[in-house]
């Protein structure tokens, strides 16, 4: 299914290629180098769009409706149900064997018995990813996560993700589906709750579990790093999805969102961040009069 997948993602994308030729030879004709760079811009995901936050702005795509599975770039989705609900955050719920991944095999340190806050297993499932945490917060949700994937999917139409499916809140599920363009809008929404930005921001954080101290560490690097002004982030990986990443990030003077999807190697989500990034300021400079369009990004603003 994987393989299939991206080998119509990479046909798009030769396709686009081969669209944006004209381009090219508008630079070789003495266009402005600010935007022969961003015709230069090359990204290892196998999907990607950059967008304007403010303006909605497409400023990159990249095989940008292309649906694939998005791992735990579902837990953003998971938080917003979570918190739409009014749930008592500081309800405490221990964990089941129910809440065990019979999918993929996953491990967790939280075991069977285990008992945190709504709030803290909220925090750790958006900062680690913890997968144990998400699905305890499906399975508590009134009604079970049945009712808890209704909602999420109920949401999804909500926000005019149209080409998106949830089939549970780990992300584990390769029911779980979207695009790139359909992501944008999802962390535009959830960048507006406050919880969701603060907890995928953490660089790290303690619970306590019988007694006994869990350190949590964020799966974004980039969150450590000082240099990055970064307001929301996300990332996901199971074999289906490859390695994903999604993020809010003040950039070249301007909000940005930024969704990266099956990027093809450990750490290729993060260099393609930082390519985005140099693009970016790249194609600020004053000589160029503000960010050029990719060739691959769509001339229309995205719907807010």
């Amino acid at each position: 299914m994987l393989s299939s997948l991206r080998s119509m993602l990479i046909c798009a994308g030769l396709g686009l290629a081969f669209a944006a030729a004209p381009g090219h030879a508008e630079a070789r004709r003495g266009a402005d180098p600010a935007a022969s760079a961003a015709h230069r811009l090359s990204l290892r995901s196998a999907a990607a769009i950059v967008q304007d936050q403010e303006t909605g702005e497409i400023l990159y795509g990249k095989n940008a409706s292309a649906v694939a599975p998005i791992a735990s770039i579902t837990k953003l989705m998971t938080a917003m149900v979570v918190l739409d609900a009014g749930l008592d955050l500081n309800e405490t719920i221990t964990i089941s064997a129910e809440d065990m991944d019979a999918l993929k095999g996953t491990r967790s340190r939280l075991k069977p018995g285990a008992s945190l806050s709504r709030d803290e297993l909220l925090r750790i499932a958006l900062m680690a990813s913890e997968n144990r945490a998400a699905a305890a917060l499906g399975r508590s949700y009134p009604g079970g996560i049945e009712a808890f994937t209704r909602a999420m999917n109920h949401k999804a139409q909500m926000l005019g993700m149209n080409g998106s499916h949830f089939g549970d809140s780990t992300g584990l599920s390769s029911a779980n589906v979207s695009s790139a363009e359909d992501l944008a809008k999802l962390v535009r929404a959830a960048h507006q709750y406050e919880l969701i930005r603060s907890y995928t921001t953490m660089t790290g954080h303690e619970v306590h579990v019988a007694g006994r101290p869990l350190a949590y560490r964020n799966t974004n690097r980039l969150v450590a790093n000082g240099s990055w002004n970064i307001g929301l982030s996300k990332t996901g990986f199971t074999n289906d999805a490859g390695r994903c990443l999604v993020l809010q990030a003040k950039l070249a003077e301007r909000q940005v969102i930024i969704v990266l999807l099956d990027s093809w190697g450990k750490l290729s989500r993060i260099g393609d961040a930082r390519r985005i990034r140099n693009w970016l300021e790249a194609s600020a400079r004053p000589q160029s009069g503000g960010v050029h369009k990719a060739a691959q990004g769509s001339r229309k603003p995205a719907p807010a």
